[in-house]
């Protein structure tokens, strides 16, 4: 499964992408538990987010959904924090 992570926005207004492909890890059953779960609940089209905030288009395997600070849900924060940090 690849994930790719978007993040836009923000005070400074930078942009970060980070991806991971998780087919060779031990742990690529737990990731896709939880991009199954973040992405569930996302967007299709990018909303409304507010002013300094985060804009985040996920891609998992193809399928791209959106979401936004504040109203992230803790799946997607988890999984957003979890590619940024360890994808390449």
């Amino acid at each position: 499964m690849r994930i790719h992570v978007h993040r836009t926005g923000g005070f400074a207004g930078v942009d970060r992408r980070a991806e991971i492909n998780t087919a060779d890890r031990p742990d690529a059953a737990d990731w896709q538990t939880l991009a199954e779960r973040a992405v569930a609940t996302a967007h299709t089209e990018p909303p409304v987010g507010v002013p300094d905030g985060f804009s985040y288009q996920i891609t998992v395997d193809g399928n791209t959904v959106y979401c936004s600070d504040p109203r992230l849900t803790a799946e997607q924060r988890t999984l957003i924090t979890r590619v940024m940090k360890e994808g390449a």
